[in-house]
């Protein structure tokens, strides 16, 4: 059955008093009253129409309802029913650094209700049984913080839903921001219905020494002046471990070298990285000794 506005049907907002329904429905009614409109199917239609939209509109109890129900207002004591009842199975517990929270209400369903009810509140329905209409538990969810080491290799956690150790792997390359969905891990159905949904948010904490963009990593090493200008080949760490480093000769401030594949694992694509970049800092001696300066002299003579 389609959707049918009450309002429009009597032409007021919905700002109206009480008297200006009332005053819009004796105007109505008298100009499609059936009396005045002898076999006419059209303003019996819309006399009926009329009558339903002031039956609702004039109760105060059942134009709140309708405002917040729509067509299938006669249906919203049992909904918020369901409601309460999975308020009442919102316990759950955390472990560590995992805090979990409950999602969004689960919609509410049936066979009568409209696609317009399903618009407000969402599919998180199921059908009658025996006499009782079945309800998908509550969703729930939850942010774990990985460190970047972490997020950079496959591993799996133990978490503890409803009283319940629940092992999930966490594939390498997760980002911050990014959801995982684990179906049937949310809170338990109503009336046998399916459990709802949890739902995991990834937090990466920032790290001290490699900055993340995308697949790529970012750090800064530090060289000292001799290496700087001689030129040679340096152990630097990366996330993975230490690797060779190639500093070329005369080596300038802030030069940023790429070691490709040194980056972060493309999620979900094994054996897929990212490029690692590495800024050179090159750091000047704070004290020469006497001979260090005569040398330097002599460089920079020569340099003239």
């Amino acid at each position: 059955m389609a959707y049918i506005d009450y309002y429009n049907v009597l032409g007021i907002n919905k700002n109206a008093t009480t008297e200006e329904v009332k005053k819009a429905y004796r105007k109505l009614a008298r100009k499609h009253h059936p009396d005045l409109n002898p076999n006419n199917k059209e303003a019996e239609k819309k006399f009926q129409q009329i009558n339903e939209a002031n039956e609702v509109l004039s109760d105060p109890e059942k134009r709140k309802k309708f405002d917040k129900y729509g067509k299938d207002w006669k249906h919203g004591d049992e909904f918020e029913k369901a409601q309460r009842a999975q308020q009442s199975q919102r316990q759950y517990q955390g472990q560590g650094s995992q805090s979990y929270y409950s999602g969004e209400a689960g919609g509410f369903g049936g066979d009568d209700f409209s696609d317009f009810f399903h618009s407000m509140f969402g599919g998180g329905f199921s059908q009658q049984s025996g006499g009782r209409t079945r309800f998908k538990g509550q969703d729930l969810n939850a942010e774990l913080e990985l460190s970047l080491l972490q997020a950079m290799q496959t591993h799996q956690q133990t978490l503890t839903i409803n009283g319940k150790n629940v092992r999930i792997t966490i594939p390498a390359g997760v980002s911050d921001g990014q959801k995982i969905k684990l179906k049937g891990y949310g809170q338990p159905g109503i009336n046998n219905g399916p459990s709802g949904d949890l739902y995991i948010t990834f937090k990466i904490a920032q790290d001290p020494v490699f900055k993340r963009k995308g697949d790529d990593l970012y750090k800064q090493i530090e060289i000292d002046l001799y290496t700087a200008i001689l030129g040679g080949d340096i152990m630097i760490d990366t996330l993975t471990g230490k690797v060779k480093f190639p500093v070329k000769q005369n080596t300038q401030q802030d030069t940023i070298v790429r070691l490709r594949g040194k980056g972060f694992p493309v999620y979900k694509k094994d054996g897929k990285f990212g490029d690692l970049y590495v800024t050179v800092k090159v750091k000047l001696p704070e004290k020469l000794s006497d001979k260090e300066k005569e040398l330097f002299t002599e460089l920079s003579n020569l340099n003239k």
